[in-house]
């Protein structure tokens, strides 16, 4: 998994790449990106970065894991 960082949002994908410029090439508002990383290393940065998300950071890595999404957008607190 990687965590993606643009100039609006930061996006969570379970998209395989080889590379950042793959990520880039994704996302044209593209500023950089973390990983690959481990849902616990996700999960571990997130809740040291952004400790106040909501949903947590383990509910929303979990949720992508489960889903049908490649990726999803980090919900912060009061979104």
């Amino acid at each position: 998994m990687h965590i993606v960082i643009t100039e609006k949002e930061v996006v969570l994908t379970k998209q395989e790449y080889q590379s950042f410029r793959e990520i880039q090439n994704d996302f044209f508002d593209y500023v950089t990106s973390l990983g690959p990383w481990t849902a616990e290393e996700i999960v571990v940065y997130l809740e040291t970065e952004y400790p106040k998300i909501a949903p947590s950071a383990k509910e929303q890595v979990e949720a992508l894991i489960k889903s049908g999404h490649f990726e999803v957008i980090l919900k912060e607190l009061g979104e």
